[in-house]
């Protein structure tokens, strides 16, 4: 053992637990006012003291085990115990190219692995890593570095939220040529178009498509592959494809009334609300229109975000309709309970049936149903039911879908011999990233369904690495056309 290890195996053994240490948030009147973020976390002192209670638990720490990434939570958290900020970031970087955004947006798994989560309450490891990021950051800590011989070899990635970050910055750094592909006008993908402000700030994106700028990464924006440009096209140009496309497809209930005016679907909103707009295309620069009384159907992080974004916008009164019970709601316990601060409600175990407009086509009402909860369904969480004859009518001025998302179909459907599944899902070994079309990576959501910024990381980690090994030469077992590896 080392001398190191030893005192910290004493420092374990003799420090007391103590309750978790504050971090700061604005209050409720001055966030609700505009889309800064609203956690300002820890300063210097009170960051060494919440890092300063974790207890260092032996191998294997539970937190890590929690971490899709495999951060190694405990080496940071002992390093800003004693101060050294930088040192804890680059812990944080060494297994996640986005530290700062993990840091503010990720529901923190590794801290449901804490063992002071039961008696004492679990260290605030998210913002603790946001914490020493940010600190990093502003010594100019967090710049990429790249070896001096390039390896001749040209790799396309398509889309640049995290997968597509992910893979940029692995590739970059092993001497590959590297250009990103983006629909949107400015790179970061779900980060800068699908993540409120309020939660993650525009700047703390941008600094990262700037840092891999400086590395080497070409960034070509306004540009959806498989229209004029398909991925055969970027085969014959580059030694490699990784498709990063996330799920940007939302789901709809299929009910009527949902083309009624004042219906919008969550994506479209989220922009539109909270996007500045020479970030937007110029057909999405119109702030959405919204009245008093605004309902947002769902209950994932996408509600939470919708709603709080209308009490950002003026309206008085924003309810949550959901159809099970808070047990079953998926997402942030943390921006759920903040959300709640801000005045939204949220009613349980109701659905929307029909939607109501006035003469002029603008929704005015809808008609709710009553549910409770049956049998678990393939979630696993418990089916909801409806209730016969329990229909009332709620008056409403602003309707927001959020229900779900989907892949979008169009890239399997432009590019022949891509396997996909599921309504678009693109078929991989997940282990590898391999598709069905030798030279074309996948990872992220749009190969596992919608899910966190840490696991697409984690999943596209995997695809670079064996991308890497394409281009030395490495056999890659491809998917074939019977969904077998061969």
């Amino acid at each position: 053992m080392s001398t190191e290890a030893f005192y910290r195996v004493i420092d374990r053994k003799t420090r007391t637990h103590q309750l978790p240490v504050e971090y700061g948030k604005r209050t409720v009147e001055e966030r609700v006012a505009d889309f800064d973020e609203v956690i300002c976390g820890f300063d210097i002192e009170s960051a060494k003291a919440e890092a300063s209670r974790c207890i260092q638990c032996p191998e294997p720490q539970a937190c890590m085990l929690n971490c899709p990434a495999g951060n190694d939570i405990p080496e940071a958290l002992w390093l800003i115990s004693q101060g050294d900020f930088v040192g804890a970031a680059k812990v944080f970087a060494a297994t996640s190219p986005l530290p700062e955004v993990c840091g503010r947006v990720c529901p923190n798994l590794c801290q449901r692995g804490c063992v002071l989560s039961r008696g004492y309450g679990s260290t605030s490891i998210g913002k603790l890593e946001a914490f020493a990021a940010d600190i990093a950051r502003k010594a100019g800590a967090l710049s990429i570095e790249v070896p001096q011989v390039k390896s001749g070899k040209r790799v396309a990635v398509v889309g640049s939220g995290p997968a597509g970050i992910t893979v940029a910055e692995d590739l970059v750094k092993r001497g590959h040529q590297v250009t990103v592909y983006e629909a949107w006008p400015v790179p970061g993908g779900v980060l800068i178009y699908g993540i409120p402000s309020f939660k993650l700030n525009k700047y703390v994106v941008l600094n990262k498509i700037r840092d891999l700028e400086d590395a080497g990464v070409n960034f070509i924006t306004n540009t959806r592959i498989g229209e004029s440009i398909t991925v055969d096209d970027l085969l014959r140009q580059y030694d490699a494809v990784f498709l990063g496309t996330g799920a940007g497809v939302e789901a709809t209930m299929n009910i009527p009334g949902e083309k009624l005016q004042g219906i919008y679907n969550s994506t479209d909103f989220l922009i539109r609300a909270n996007v500045p707009t020479e970030m937007l295309p110029p057909d999405r620069r119109e702030r959405p229109k919204i009245g008093r009384r605004v309902a947002v159907i769902g209950g994932g992080d996408t509600a939470v975000d919708c709603a709080r974004s209308s009490i950002r916008l003026g309206a008085k009164e924003v309810t949550i309709i959901y159809r099970r019970t808070e047990i079953e709601m998926p997402g942030n316990k943390t921006e759920r309970a903040i959300c709640l601060e801000e005045g939204v409600k949220i009613n349980y175990l109701q659905a929307p049936v029909e939607y109501i407009g006035d003469e002029a086509g603008q929704v005015k009402a809808m008609k709710v149903i009553n549910m409770e909860l049956g049998a678990p369904d393939s979630s696993g969480r418990r089916r909801p039911i409806k209730i016969e004859g329990s229909e009332f009518i709620q008056e409403v001025d602003t309707v927001i879908l959020a229900v779900g998302y989907w892949p979008d179909p169009f890239l399997g459907e432009k590019t022949e011999n891509l396997r996909t599944y599921k309504w678009g899902l693109i078929l991989t070994n997940e282990e590898l990233g391999a598709t069905s079309r030798p030279g074309v990576f996948a990872a992220g959501d749009n190969v596992h369904g919608p899910d966190l910024v840490i696991t697409a990381i984690a999943t596209a980690h995997n695809a670079a690495n064996n991308i890497d090994a394409y281009l030395r030469g490495e056999s890659i077992p491809w998917i074939d056309p019977d969904n077998k590896k061969t």
